[in-house]
């Protein structure tokens, strides 16, 4: 196989995406799988679905397109609101998307009526994260309005927390989300379909909860694919934790000097160097990868290795006493941020694994 690649399992991802169907079940909280990590490859919408999700969700378009070109023919939710620019695109390819602004609210609506079709709307609600959202105050107002927009259907509420500020979901803001559904259906006399209280972050709080009041669903991605929630980054009881792994191939392996000299400036992302006290000689290896192609403070390195630093293209590790010859690989775990950015260079091939197929590369 050529080098560097991702390895996925799509047997522990699909256990991942089971376990925490049947978690949440009992809870009255359906999953919706999140695929915009992985670029919405079909494999693993075609896994997630499976394993039973109820829908997909994705925060970019062409994402979503791609996944429509390969079949994929179930439920699409936008889960980033659209950019005006693309709201032809969203309708013609998503079923429902996160929407805070009239503007583009209003946008959708010119746009789904020249296809004569309608499209699903969920308003998002800030509770305290400062992303995106409606204020809670504003709510009522949104909803007024957005009803009068031919053929646009209001499906639910959901909020998002985590993500920018760190704000944990907690039995406060879910039930203030629960509150704010309640008072818009009796408002306006209507029935939401969609509660969604949020994404992994969730997970503490929904596995906890022994009332989940209105929050019926939960947008999962990290936790599916890595087996760990994002408030502490602790592996989830019975996820696989390695479902992804990223390999990389030894390009040079030498004996070198473990400080550099000459004058020292700036490197090449503008950091500055501090010389060290440590001296004498390293077995030292270069990997073909870089910061162009993942995040290297989020590689997990193997036992008696330690990485020294990164360039757009290489990756500097301290071998110790393991040497790596050349045309050797070496294998990491990924947190959240090297597994996105991995996942989205063009220079690292996707490898799925399934045990009852063989390998595909992508």
């Amino acid at each position: 196989m050529s080098a560097p690649r991702l390895e996925i399992d799509l047997d522990k991802i699909y256990h991942n995406v089971h376990t925490l169907v049947e978690r949440l079940a009992d809870r009255g909280i359906s999953v919706t799988g999140v695929t915009k990590a992985t670029l919405g490859l079909p494999e693993i919408a075609s896994t997630l679905l499976s394993a039973g999700v109820n829908m997909l969700g994705d925060s970019r378009i062409e994402n979503i397109e791609s996944m429509r070109r390969a079949g994929t023919g179930a439920k699409m939710m936008l889960i980033r609101s659209p950019m005006l620019s693309q709201v032809e695109r969203v309708v013609a390819s998503a079923d429902i998307s996160f929407n805070s602004e009239l503007e583009v609210m209003r946008g959708l609506s010119t746009a789904v009526q020249k296809v004569k079709r309608n499209h699903g709307v969920v308003l998002m609600v800030e509770l305290g994260d400062l992303r995106e959202g409606i204020m809670p105050g504003d709510l009522e107002q949104t909803v007024g309005e957005l009803l009068l927009m031919p053929n646009l259907v209001l499906m639910g509420l959901g909020t998002n927390l985590a993500c920018r500020s760190g704000v944990t979901p907690d039995s406060k803001n879910m039930a203030e989300l629960s509150a704010l559904a309640d008072s818009i259906e009796s408002k306006f006399d209507m029935s939401l379909g969609i509660v969604s209280g949020g994404n992994s972050a969730n997970l503490n709080w929904a596995l906890g909860s022994q009332n989940a009041g209105r929050i019926n669903n939960l947008r999962l991605g990290e936790a599916i694919l890595l087996g760990c929630e994002p408030l502490q980054r602790q592996p989830i009881e019975g996820l696989h934790t390695d479902a992804i792994t990223l390999v990389a191939e030894v390009i040079e392996s030498k004996v070198k000097p473990s400080q550099p000299w000459g004058e020292l400036g700036q490197t090449a992302f503008g950091q500055r160097v501090s010389p060290g006290t440590a001296k004498g000689n390293i077995t030292q290896a270069i990997l073909a990868i870089g910061e162009q192609d993942t995040d290297p403070g989020g590689l997990q390195v193997p036992a008696g290795i330690e990485i020294l630093g990164a360039s757009s293209d290489h990756l500097i590790i301290k071998t110790g006493q393991q040497h790596q010859p050349v045309g050797s690989e070496l294998r990491f775990q990924l947190n959240y941020s090297a597994m996105v950015r991995a996942m989205t260079s063009p220079f690292v091939d996707k490898v799925m694994i399934k045990k009852s197929d063989s390998s595909v590369n992508r």
